[in-house]
């Protein structure tokens, strides 16, 4: 398999990795990720390939802007025995959650396959994150592929899972009473269906200004 490269600059908001993101190690081998959002339908998944060696500050960019998230809410990686977070000026993280910035995903892991990504703790959506396999690419990556996926993101800020169900319903009822309103507040008609892995990638690798 050649890999095609992907970048992750620009886009809604900086990776707080910068350039620094991969730590040293053999690009040509890869983790093969499987991302589901958890209690959501229609079922909203990806599939990534990511360097062995990717630290988590851009491990998170690759899941914000892969899944299609906008940014500016807080997020946590939550593995069995240790949980990690972003550490900003003026904020502390919480008991328990430790600094992300130098830690390779290989580091947190271990020995397990799975762990959860979370996104925003206000509507608190729920990555479950699964190792598939590890791949050997003919070519070196060093930033985050898609290769897979299915439907759409659902909007920021609508109310975590059990509030994209109701706006769905809303959305697709033009006699529900609030269905003009949210048109109106997501710019439009919304298809919950909808996923292009050429629109996803060229997120992960925007064109240079």
């Amino acid at each position: 398999m050649t890999a095609k490269l992907y970048r992750l600059q620009g886009g809604p908001r900086k990776s707080p990795a910068g350039d620094r993101g991969v730590a040293a190690g053999d690009l040509r081998l890869a983790y093969q990720l499987h991302i589901e959002l958890e209690w959501v339908r229609p079922k909203v998944w990806r599939r990534f390939l990511v360097p062995s060696a990717i630290e988590l500050p851009l491990l998170h960019v690759v899941l914000l802007w892969g899944m299609g998230w906008q940014g500016g809410h807080v997020h946590e990686f939550i593995f069995a025995d240790a949980n990690y977070g972003l550490v900003e000026p003026g904020y502390d993280l919480p008991d328990g959650v430790s600094d992300e910035e130098g830690v390779t995903l290989g580091q947190a892991l271990g020995t397990r396959k799975t762990f959860t990504y979370l996104y925003d703790w206000g509507d608190e959506w729920r990555h479950k994150v699964k190792v598939e396999k590890m791949v050997t690419l003919d070519e070196p990556l060093t930033r985050a592929q898609c290769i897979d996926g299915a439907n759409a993101c659902p909007p920021e800020d609508v109310g975590g899972a059990p509030g994209y169900e109701e706006f769905l319903e809303a959305i697709n009822d033009p006699h529900h009473p609030e269905h003009r309103e949210l048109k109106k507040w997501i710019g439009g008609d919304f298809d919950p269906t909808a996923f292009d892995i050429a629109e996803v990638n060229a997120r992960l690798n925007p064109p240079p200004d």
